[in-house]
């Protein structure tokens, strides 16, 4: 019965980590491309685009925090002790973001706030790549793991820059939707760079790829979600080229669902690959029991309101004129 529970808790902390990722990966895209707009009009779209979902969005975040506190202990405080600067780090770049887009409506002169949603969403995605990256390698110290570390960090930035590319492709209007399809383009190739170094890196100098990519039936899996989110990247490509408006965000999120898979799989049964199990980092059975009557009631009721809130703002922006 344990051993369930255990298992349950951490497909559901995968699949609220899969929520967070692709929800707030796209308005942090959008923060991040927003440095690379010029005119304030541009900038405008952006903010309104995502002005009625990006606080729903992290609260993925805060929940996965609460889960793992409560379900796996001992994994929520190794990471934080040996991850506390990235961590505060990110949560100083949210308050960032949030601040931007509360006053910038206010302002008089709206580029310094835009300045620093833009730098509060790149320092956010940044450290998202850093936590990943001192993850993957089990907290590794050394010049490898910390190439490593930072190649996740770019990969990271480049996978929202393409989920926020091809967000605004289907939100925004005139001369941002073709700026948004070339960035699509170039975070495309940049995400499939970063997977091919890290997986690279993972096979040489990672306790994943020295254990769990070699046991029986792991590996040819991986292979599969590689070709699916190959198919996926191409099939961005293709919408892009056809000027499809929604289909080019539909691949986008297709590569993202695969990866995470494929990362799910490799770390199970590891909370912390090399260092720290499941089995070892897990509360008793009575807790996890408790907190699945819990979330049995919160999940649903999250996932709702946010399908009600993309259902309700569907479209692309209405621009006040």
């Amino acid at each position: 019965m344990h051993e369930i529970l255990t298992n349950a808790w951490f497909g559901l902390m995968c699949l609220m980590l899969a929520f967070y990722v692709i929800t707030d990966g796209f308005d942090l895209g959008v923060g991040i491309l927003s440095l690379f707009s010029r005119e304030e009009a541009e900038r405008d779209q952006i903010f309104l685009s995502i002005g009625h979902v990006w606080d729903a969005n992290e609260t993925w975040l805060v929940v996965l925090g609460g889960a793992m506190f409560g379900a796996f202990p001992v994994a929520y405080a190794t990471l934080m002790e040996q991850l506390y600067i990235p961590v505060m780090a990110l949560i100083a770049f949210l308050i960032m973001r949030g601040a931007a887009i509360e006053f910038r409506h206010a302002a008089q002169r709206r580029r310094g706030w835009d300045i620093v949603f833009g730098l509060g969403s790149l320092g956010a995605a940044a450290c998202q790549g850093v936590i990943l990256g001192q993850v993957i390698t089990g907290l590794a110290p050394g010049l490898v793991p910390a190439g490593f570390t930072a190649v996740s960090a770019l990969g990271v930035i480049a996978g929202y820059a393409l989920l926020g590319a091809t967000y605004l492709i289907k939100k925004a209007h005139g001369a941002l939707v073709e700026a948004s399809r070339s960035h699509a383009v170039i975070a495309l190739m940049l995400s499939f760079g970063a997977a091919a170094a890290l997986t690279a890196g993972t096979m040489l100098s990672s306790e994943i790829g020295h254990g769990r990519w070699m046991e029986p039936g792991v590996f040819p899996l991986l292979v599969v979600l590689a070709g699916l989110a190959t198919f996926a990247g191409g099939y961005v490509l293709y919408s892009l080229h056809i000027g499809a408006s929604h289909g080019p965000f539909r691949g986008a999120v297709g590569l993202f669902l695969a990866s995470f898979l494929g990362l799910g799989i490799s770390v199970f049964p590891d909370i912390v690959p090399g260092k720290l199990s499941l089995a070892e980092a897990a509360s008793d059975s009575a807790t996890m029991a408790f907190m699945l009557c819990g979330i049995a009631v919160v999940f649903p009721v999250m996932i709702g309101y946010n399908l009600y809130q993309y259902h309700v703002f569907r479209g692309r922006v209405q621009l006040d004129h």
